[in-house]
């Protein structure tokens, strides 16, 4: 059995400003109607009307709130105050910018299925926004240059069909590995593509970078994602899957802090901080710690302090040879 990656924030609230106008528009509606038209179950779609009528404008009194009756006997719904919720949306000059070029972003994103779908809202809105969006046309998007159109076209087909794939894949210390992975969903964070999906080699949710992707092929084998699986929480932005470091960072190696995706930063005296942040590769940490010397302190992983140390003696050795 193929799993659901388990729903957004952002797909429900986009449900959520759907489902006002249609429910006013098919006024006295059913519930088992209403929640077959959505696709999603009776008991979320009740879920969904009481968070409705806890939304309003700002302030939240009595009379500021959406007001929809959904507990007849006949299981009908009756928007009585749908609070503007009902009326066509009306954006700002720069509000309808901000759009536009999120669509323009969105519509260059490697392996995305139905693109025709966005460019075809991108012309809608350019159409209906006239001269507001003289912002947008100065902007210019650009997304992942390098990522070849096979790679795109494979990834795009196998979330589309549930369909597994096999890649050969190199990390961000140059390491090449191979393996199965079952797509989830497709990603695109600070101006990069990834592929998130069940690696089987992990037996565990992983993302892959599609620049770094040197090979893929479609396999005849559909998906088999298990059903406690859920998507990588994206709130605070793409984080390594791997186990948790500490590390002492004095003040000329306080950027560190700033660069790498951390848990927490503590700041010490004398500028110094204090930070923990997960690592996927080792590889990549012993390099960093090595570079910067004294300058960083390992607080809680001494299996990566010695293999610093067992690190920068191997080169050593070489230079003494």
């Amino acid at each position: 059995m193929t799993a659901r990656v388990s729903e957004t924030a952002g797909a429900r609230l986009s449900r959520l400003l759907a489902m006002v106008p249609w429910l006013a528009a098919n006024d006295g509606v059913t519930i088992e109607q209403a929640a077959r038209h959505f696709g999603i179950t009776e008991k979320q779609l009740q879920a969904d009307l009481w968070l409705l009528i806890c939304t309003g404008r700002p302030g939240h009194l009595h009379g500021d709130l959406v007001d929809i009756q959904f507990w007849d006997e006949d299981g009908s719904i009756h928007v009585l105050d749908a609070q503007t919720l009902d009326r066509p949306l009306r954006l700002s000059p720069d509000e309808a910018s901000a759009l536009a070029v999120a669509l323009r972003y969105l519509e260059q994103v490697p392996g995305l299925d139905q693109r025709d779908v966005l460019t075809s809202a991108i012309a809608k809105l350019e159409t209906a926004a006239g001269e507001a969006l003289a912002a947008a046309d100065g902007v210019s998007v650009s997304v992942d240059a390098a990522v070849s159109s096979e790679v795109g076209s494979v990834v795009a087909t196998a979330l589309a069909n549930d369909r597994r794939v096999h890649l050969m894949y190199v990390s961000a210390s140059d390491q090449r590995s191979e393996r199965d992975v079952d797509p989830m969903r497709l990603l695109s964070i600070d101006g990069r593509s990834y592929l998130e999906g069940w690696c089987l080699a992990a037996g565990a949710v992983r993302t892959f970078r599609l620049d770094r992707i040197e090979r893929i092929t479609l396999l005849d084998v559909p998906t088999s994602i298990p059903d406690d699986v859920t998507g990588v929480d994206l709130t605070s932005g793409l984080r390594p899957d791997g186990p948790a470091v500490t590390l002492e960072l004095q003040p000329e190696a306080a950027w560190i802090a700033d660069e790498y995706p951390n848990e927490s930063v503590e700041d010490l005296a004398d500028g110094r901080v204090v930070v923990t942040l997960r690592v996927s590769d080792d590889t990549w940490l012993i390099r960093l710690l090595m570079r910067m010397g004294t300058s960083v302190r390992v607080i809680d992983r001494p299996d990566v302090a010695r293999a610093v140390v067992q690190a920068a003696e191997r080169a050593l050795a070489r230079y003494s040879l």
